[in-house]
This record gives structure tokens, C-alpha cells and sequence, in this order.
């Protein structure tokens, strides 16, 4: 043997298309590339999966939560929805106007019919005493044209309270079809007269109306009831044609109030929760059937409370609204 130092062997490159073999000193920085390699594919291949994956949400973003109107209980936003300063409000939402919270023309069990809706008093009424004082033709007589109505003890008062349950009632009525009319929204100076009232629902040509009061009997009577036209045909008034339907929708309504809201009926007037009587000019000008529901006595320590509870008066409204649809549509 000669003093030549032998090559070291080689091994083909895995890497390379040449064929020409590379010495053995590459083999620890093959096997590094045959592992990092890999590693790195399926690491870009997870990333192209992330991207693809966000764009898919970016295109079909996840709906936000529905507020249904019906579910509004008091002033402000919808529960969960932005306030008008931008943070999240988690207070009670306030009535929608009419048209925000009617669903599409000719659907539900009252699509096609025009209910009005008139909230007893004015909060303003007292501002403007020479004008609700003035006397206006009720056919067999004559009365104020409206009055201040009355109030709970702590000063909740009966316009309020009617404006409040009428505002519930049209949401539901609006959300089964039914075109509701106002006497007014709280957007009024004073009034209307009790004989614009009944004109305002005789020109819409309701197919039915109520009226929504709260009584100011002594404290010693409690219980709502329900007050029917009885037959005047005097002057300007003639009933004849709506006593026998109005006295209907009374006893529904009667019916109606009293298994929704726990209420008993009035203790000190009527019989049975129903009355009948020839001068009330909004009754006696109507030539639609009317009726009004005196919903409590707000002088009452019980019925006020009852009376003040947002619950309560939406218990309240659903039984106006129940009621108004079974006469409808029965």
C-alpha cells in the first residue's frame, strides 16, 4: 500500500438531478432539508387555509340579533341595540311609530282592517283651559270639549297612562295586520274635542274602536270596566246602527281585560264590568262601533299600582289588542 489518503465515500444527492455523487460531509445538511422542508409546506399550507377561512367570514358576516319591535317594553332603545351616543343601551325600548312596526300589506289575521285607537285626555290639557273647556254638540246635549282627566297619587297621570297602553296595543295590532288609527300621539297641543274623536274614527271608517281611560273614583272603589253606547239618535248622534256590535266587542273586551291582567271588575259602578250610557259625546258621535275601558281607578292605592307597572300595562294592552281581534275576525 502506497502513503495516498483514500476519498471519503459518497452517496448520491437526493436533491440534485445530477447524477454526479456528492461526498459524505453533505449528509447532515441533506437530512436538516428533509425535515425543514416539509415543515415549512404544511406550515404555508395551514396559513392559505386561515386566509381562505377569514375571507369566508369577511363575505358572509354572522346576522345580528333581531329586536323585534313586539318585544319593546318602555322609553329608549332596543335592548341590546346602539344608543343614540353610540354605547349599548340595555334599557327598554320605546313605542315605534306606525309605520315602523307594520308588517307587509295584506298579512296576518287582520290584514285589510283599520282600528282606531283614541288615548283618553291630553297631558297639555291643563296649559290650555279655554279650549278644552269650550262646549261642543254631543247630539242630546252639550259638554266640554275635553278635560285634564285624573291621576295616581304620585302624580302618574290618566294621559299618560292611556297614551302608554295605546302605543302597546297598536304595536300588536300593526304586527297582525290591522291599520291603526290615533286620535293622537302625543302630538298635540291640548285635545282633541270628544267630538273630533269620534270623527276621526268615523272618517278613517274603522271597522272598530276603543277608547282608553283611567277612572278617578274614590279610593274605595277598585276594578276596571267597560262603558257601551246606549241607543241616541238626537242632532248629530245616531247609535242605532252600532249598540248591538259595540255591546259585543264590550263584553270581549270585558271578557278579555280581565282574564289577561288579573283586574277584577269595577266594585262601584256597573254591573259586571259593564256600563251603558247615552252622553258621551266620543260613544254617542261614533258611527263606528266604540266602546271605552276605564282600565282602574288611579285613586285606588291597588289599582294605581297595577296601573304604574310597565308589565302590567303591557298585560293591559295585549287584552285591548286580543280582544279587538277576536271581534274582528270572529
Amino acid at each position: 500500500m502506497t502513503g495516498r489518503t483514500t476519498p471519503p465515500p459518497v452517496e448520491p444527492d437526493p436533491f440534485s438531478d445530477s447524477s454526479e455523487p456528492r461526498p459524505a460531509r453533505w449528509r447532515p445538511a441533506v437530512k436538516l432539508a428533509s425535515v425543514v422542508l416539509p415543515v415549512c409546506l404544511i406550515g404555508w399550507l395551514g396559513w392559505q387555509a386561515v386566509a381562505n377561512s377569514s375571507r369566508d367570514v369577511s363575505a358572509h358576516p354572522t346576522s345580528s340579533p333581531h329586536f323585534a319591535e313586539g318585544d319593546r317594553v318602555d322609553g329608549g332603545a332596543p335592548t341590546g341595540s346602539p344608543a343614540p351616543d353610540g354605547s349599548a343601551s340595555t334599557g327598554p325600548a320605546a313605542p315605534s311609530s306606525p309605520s315602523a312596526g307594520a308588517p307587509d300589506a295584506g298579512k296576518g289575521p287582520l290584514a285589510g282592517k283599520t282600528v282606531l285607537l283614541d288615548p283618553g285626555h291630553n297631558t297639555a290639557n291643563g296649559k290650555h283651559t279655554t279650549e278644552i273647556n269650550r262646549q261642543v254638540d254631543i247630539g242630546n246635549g252639550h259638554k266640554e270639549c275635553d278635560t285634564t282627566g285624573t291621576s295616581t297619587n304620585a302624580g302618574y297621570s290618566e294621559a299618560e297612562f292611556t297614551l302608554d297602553v295605546v302605543h302597546r296595543a297598536r304595536q300588536i295590532l300593526q304586527d297582525r295586520g290591522a291599520t291603526v288609527v290615533l286620535t293622537q300621539d302625543g302630538d298635540r297641543p291640548w285635545g282633541p274635542c270628544i267630538d273630533e274623536r269620534a270623527r276621526i274614527g268615523n272618517e278613517a271608517k274603522a271597522d272598530a274602536a276603543v277608547s282608553v281611560h283611567a277612572d278617578g273614583a274614590p279610593a274605595s272603589g277598585s276594578g276596571f270596566h267597560v262603558i257601551m253606547p246606549a241607543k241616541v239618535v238626537a242632532g248629530p248622534a245616531d247609535t242605532a246602527a252600532v249598540v248591538d256590535p259595540s255591546h259585543r266587542l264590550g263584553v270581549l273586551l270585558r271578557d278579555t281585560f280581565k282574564a289577561g291582567t288579573g283586574e277584577p271588575t269595577a266594585s262601584y259602578i256597573g254591573q259586571q264590568g259593564l256600563d251603558t250610557r247615552g252622553d258621551l259625546g266620543g260613544l254617542n258621535l261614533s258611527k263606528v262601533p266604540k266602546v271605552f275601558i276605564e282600565c282602574g281607578n288611579m285613586r285606588n292605592t291597588g289599582d294605581a299600582k297595577r296601573m304604574s307597572d310597565p308589565e302590567w300595562r303591557q298585560r293591559a294592552a295585549q287584552a285591548v289588542a286580543d280582544a279587538l281581534t277576536s271581534y274582528l275576525t270572529g
